[in-house]
């Protein structure tokens, strides 16, 4: 059955070969707002973070699916959409290992220098070896603070296992099942980040999670502490980071997300040598992006025929 489907970016070439032949693509870019085409869109393929809302579902009075390629919805007005009557799927527990695995590879890279290291040992100023310099923080055997003990941070935990790091977690209520399977403790946010020698942020972005992580916060740190988020730029205030940074009141950052994304490049944050930035790849391997890509279309295609979709946010 043929369907008019507006999509928001140009899709790799392992997505567009899923498309049904029948299907008519609307680039989003080649539409106005007044295109007479917008009446007969039925389906929406978003990949990215545009803002969805009632205004550009009202230009749309067919539409019956909004497929997001990713976890993150709070760019999609979902209050809106089920007014409306309209779908919205999304790709959960797909990507909870490989953001993890990010999570991890950022926490060891910030701790050990490696992107400092790096620099350094292709540079034209290592000539000897000196075992003075770039002296970084153990990761085994310290603590860990877990905020958002969601899917992705349970894998964060089971990760941090296998390094012997005391686990702490902060939810909005205490998880006994996740406490007994994992060995974290549920904490305050205050205790936490009082007692964590790194604190990852694995939160959604919600009205109640913006810059949750702000000035406050990050002077309830241990001035030896990095702070690791691969949940949402908005939940760190970035005025308060780069503050933190400068002045000593953490030990370092390391970044997978940041807000706008990407930041400007003049930004102050660019510059710090105590920052990693990494451009939002937590969920960015080959299986992970193609089982993401699996489920991206089929939760089209059950909007389209008027049946369950297989991960539905509303």
């Amino acid at each position: 059955m043929s369907f008019h489907i507006l999509v928001n970016s140009t899709l790799p070439g392992t997505i567009t070969a899923m498309f049904d032949p029948a299907w008519k693509i609307h680039p989003w870019s080649k539409l106005q707002a007044e295109d007479s085409i917008l009446q007969e869109i039925e389906g929406m393929l978003i990949y990215g973070h545009p803002t969805i809302n009632a205004s550009l579902m009202d230009q749309t009075p067919r539409l019956k699916v909004i497929s997001n390629f990713g976890v993150g919805v709070d760019h999609i007005h979902l209050s809106d959409a089920k007014e409306r009557g309209i779908s919205v799927g999304y790709t959960p527990n797909l990507l909870d290992g490989a953001t993890a695995d990010h999570t991890f590879a950022l926490l060891m890279a910030i701790a050990r220098n490696i992107v400092i290291g790096h620099r350094y040992a292709c540079g034209p100023d290592f000539t000897a070896h000196d075992p003075s310099i770039l002296l970084g923080s153990e990761v085994h055997s310290s603590t860990l603070g877990i905020v958002g003990l969601g899917n992705i941070g349970k894998q964060v935990a089971r990760r941090a296992s296998g390094f012997d790091m005391r686990v702490l977690y902060h939810n909005r209520k205490p998880d006994p099942n996740a406490e007994a399977a994992l060995g974290a403790t549920y904490t305050p946010l205050p205790k936490l980040l009082t007692e964590s020698d790194f604190v990852t942020i694995n939160v959604p972005l919600t009205n109640e999670t913006r810059s949750l992580i702000g000035s406050k916060e990050f002077a309830q740190m241990k001035s030896t502490a990095y702070l690791i988020n691969v949940a949402r730029g908005g939940v760190v205030d970035h005025n308060a980071l780069l503050y933190a940074l400068q002045n000593g009141q953490i030990a370092g950052a390391a970044l997978d997300v940041t807000e706008p994304e990407p930041l400007p490049r003049d930004h102050p944050l660019l510059q710090q040598e105590n920052l990693i930035l990494s451009p939002h790849l937590g969920s960015a391997t080959i299986q992970t992006r193609q089982a993401m890509a699996r489920r991206f279309i089929d939760n089209l295609k059950a909007g389209l025929e008027g049946t369950p979709l297989p991960t539905q946010a509303t």
